[in-house]
């Protein structure tokens, strides 16, 4: 397991915990503009995210060869309504599906680590690879939600 650091993954979710913390619902649900997200629309995204790559994980160790999904995103978040929703609980399931996909993890062998399968772009990409991006996006996301709170501290 040496391709993925599997802590690095986990710990997405402290950093946004900490990145919420003491954060009112006006906060939470503020947007700059219509067609931009709030923290509670970030937050349902992550957790949207996570549920894909968890499917796309587990479609490469099925073997299948039908190219791994893609999700539209603004339309995810907007079809949900997730700015209605409430921000602990997109965070709480956010938590317990990398604890989920962690323990799926340290099952996984390196050579289960280079299995790949085909993205909707047509790329190849292995599940070591969709392991780090996701970390990487969540890292990008917290980057955003500091963006959003700077903004909303005038509201």
């Amino acid at each position: 397991m040496s391709q993925v650091d599997i802590q690095a993954y986990l710990d997405t979710h402290r950093q946004l915990v900490q990145a919420v913390k003491g954060l009112d619902q006006q906060r939470l649900t503020w947007k700059a503009a219509p067609d931009s997200w709030s923290v509670t629309e970030v937050l349902a995204h992550l957790a949207d995210h996570s549920i894909v790559i968890s499917f796309r994980i587990r479609d490469i160790l099925a073997g299948t060869t039908a190219r791994l999904p893609a999700f539209n995103q603004d339309a995810w978040v907007a079809g949900q309504k997730a700015n209605d929703g409430d921000a602990a609980d997109f965070l709480s399931l956010f938590g317990q599906l990398l604890h989920y996909n962690s323990l799926l993890f340290h099952r996984l062998t390196d050579e289960d680590l280079e299995k790949a399968g085909v993205n909707a772009q047509g790329e190849t990409v292995r599940i070591a690879d969709i392991l780090k991006g996701f970390t990487k996006h969540v890292n990008t996301h917290l980057g955003q939600i500091e963006r959003i709170k700077q903004a909303s501290i005038a509201i």
